[in-house]
Parts: structure tokens; C-alpha cells; sequence
């Protein structure tokens, strides 16, 4: 059974049953559990965030290929009763052990929106700040995207509620079980970034592919171009 982390009962976390043990597999970058001693594929492991100062969500998936696996999620509830520096230090702790257990190579973060409230809007950015100075102090790759952006990648409409979010989050991940609204756009946030590095990733072989193409074969006569 997979060992939790500090925050596990604070944080409500979830964590698939057929998980194991995250291994270190270089700088970044997480094995999906399994002895890779037989040629076991290792995966790229993203950490999707829900940005909110009372309720943050969070969620793990690790990517190999096409194919997505629910990792954990859960959510990061701090105290209303405490004073602003005493929730955003909880924050903080709270996301550092989580990162620092599951060790993943990305964060995807919802962008902040401007919020009729300028109050909350100003808190959300400072809870958002604090998980974001984590993940650059870790080391983590940061992409953030547009809720719109989020919603399209998941669901297919920019505009879906969040029930069809959840909804879409427990066809992709069956394992997830994921009952908060909360930690499911934190899934679906590592989602969209599963979607946009894979399509990047092959945009970019595709034009590997195309200038080797066009590249002289080296023959006799031909001079070999190396690429800077």
C-alpha cells in the first residue's frame, strides 16, 4: 500500500491502489513504480493545481506516451480562522511535502482571472504566488493555462460546468475516484498539460523530420551540415 505523505490527512488525499513507491529516476523525472529493470517505460509525472487560498486542489497523473495514470489528489484546506501568513505558510508546507514525496517534473496551474472582488482576487494571487515560488525553488517546469483552455482539453467545450469536468476526470482516470470539484480541475489541469506537451512533442519530430528531408545525404561531393 502506497505510504502517504505528511499532509495526507490535513490535505484529504487519495492515492490509486494499485500504486507504488515513486523511485527517483533522474533529476525532475519520476518511474511509475515498477522495477524498470526489465525495460519498464518511464513516465513523465505532472502536478495539476487548482489555485485558491481556503480550498487548493491538487492532483498527479504520469504520462508514458498516450497513455495517462492516476497517481494522487487531494485537497489543501487552510484555516479561515488564521491569520493570512499562517494560511499561506501552511500552503507552502503542505505543497513542498507533496512535491517532495511524489517527486513530479511539472506544475500546470490555472491562470488567474480578474475577479469582481478585489479582495479575493488579491488573495488568490497571493495563495497562487506561493505554490509557484515551491515548484520553482523544486526545480519543476511551470506552464499555466486559461480555464477556457482547461475545460476544451478535458471536456471539449471551453465553456463546461464543473460537473462535466468531473465527470470527463473519472472516464479518463477510472482509478481516480475523485469526488472534489477542486482536486478534478487540478487533474484536468495536468490533463491539458499532458495534451499540450504531446502535441508539441510531436510538432516538433514532425519538423525534425521534415528538415532531414531536406538535408544533402553526405554523399561523394556532398558536404555534411551540421545543425547548431
Amino acid at each position: 500500500m502506497c505510504q502517504q505523505p505528511a499532509c495526507a490527512k490535513r490535505a484529504g488525499c487519495f492515492f490509486s491502489r494499485d500504486r507504488r513507491t515513486p523511485i527517483a529516476a533522474g533529476a525532475g523525472a519520476t518511474e511509475t513504480g515498477k522495477d524498470d529493470s526489465a525495460g519498464a517505460c518511464v513516465s513523465f509525472r505532472i502536478l495539476g493545481l487548482d489555485p485558491g487560498l481556503a480550498r487548493m486542489g491538487w492532483g498527479i497523473i504520469d504520462v508514458s506516451g498516450t497513455r495517462l495514470t492516476h497517481v494522487a489528489h487531494g485537497v489543501l484546506r487552510s484555516d479561515a480562522k488564521a491569520e493570512l501568513p499562517q494560511r499561506l505558510l501552511y500552503l507552502h508546507q503542505a505543497i513542498a511535502e507533496v512535491i517532495e514525496r511524489l517527486r513530479p517534473a511539472a506544475l500546470a496551474i490555472e491562470q488567474a482571472f480578474v475577479a469582481k472582488d478585489a479582495s479575493a482576487a488579491l488573495k488568490l494571487g497571493q495563495a497562487r504566488a506561493v505554490v509557484l515560488l515551491v515548484a520553482a525553488r523544486k526545480g519543476l517546469a511551470i506552464a499555466e493555462y486559461a480555464p477556457n483552455h482547461i475545460k476544451k482539453s478535458v471536456v471539449g467545450a471551453g465553456h463546461a460546468e464543473k460537473a462535466q469536468v468531473q465527470a470527463m476526470i473519472r472516464h479518463l482516470l477510472p482509478t481516480a475516484q475523485v469526488e472534489s470539484a477542486d482536486a478534478a480541475d487540478a487533474l484536468a489541469c495536468a490533463i491539458a498539460h499532458a495534451h499540450f506537451s504531446g502535441t508539441r512533442a510531436k510538432i516538433l519530430a514532425a519538423l525534425a523530420g521534415e528538415m532531414d528531408t531536406r538535408l544533402p545525404s553526405g554523399g561523394a561531393g556532398g558536404k555534411k551540415v551540421a545543425l547548431g
